[in-house]
């Protein structure tokens, strides 16, 4: 009679499974390493981010540094005028009244206009001047009669430029000893000139003797 077959080797099997199982089951006890590697991530992590916290003090130190800048720099400030002396401590002759601020107003604007005007005067006698040469040196061919009138011409208005250039000169230097209160003062004898001459002739700078002599020179 034939006997049934073992049936060792599905228990075998069966074994193997549960021994795989068992290994499968114990496999989950290495998640360690990947604490571990979270948490190296996290150090790394707090590493990079830690130099942006510095941020702000290089910024604050930039701030003080800017601050510190902008406060040693001089403001830049407008030339200071140097203030017009009072009217009444110019120097006039004995007998004379001083001068008043009114009548140094006036006078201060006189000058300046006659400024305005030796200014255009002086400009269009150089522009006459240098037509009348252009012409001269283009006129070849002119008679005598012509060149002679043409020289006379601008010799005529180079003379009326020289003295108009004196005469600017004069009054600037007359408005600065305004300022710097010497005006009124004989530039040659230190003596006063007088508020009457001034008056007559704003710019003068000598008194009467000493233009009488410097003319007579």
């Amino acid at each position: 009679m034939a006997t049934a077959p073992r049936k060792t080797a599905p228990q075998r099997t069966t074994a193997a499974k549960k021994s795989a199982s068992g290994t499968n089951a114990a496999t989950p006890a290495k998640k360690t390493p990947a604490t571990r590697n979270s948490a190296a991530k996290q150090t790394t992590a707090a590493a990079k981010k830690a130099p942006a916290k510095t941020a702000p003090a290089k910024q604050a130190t930039t701030k003080r540094v800017a601050m510190k800048t902008n406060e040693n720099r001089t403001p830049a400030t407008a030339p200071a005028k140097s203030p017009a002396h009072k009217a009444e401590t110019l120097a006039v002759k004995t007998g004379e009244t001083p001068w008043t601020a009114a009548e140094l107003a006036e006078l201060r604007t006189e000058l300046e206009a006659d400024v305005v005007h030796l200014r255009q005067e002086i400009k269009d006698a150089e522009q006459e001047i240098v037509g009348l040469l252009r012409d001269g040196g283009d006129g070849a061919g002119n008679d005598q009669a012509d060149v002679g009138s043409t020289t006379l011409e601008r010799d005529h208005e180079m003379s009326l430029a020289n003295n108009a250039r004196d005469m600017l000169d004069q009054i600037e230097r007359a408005l600065s000893r305004i300022e710097d209160g010497t005006y009124g003062i004989c530039e040659s004898c230190g003596n006063a000139i007088g508020k009457g001459r001034l008056q007559a002739f704003p710019r003068a700078t000598l008194c009467v003797s000493c233009k009488e002599r410097e003319e007579r020179r």
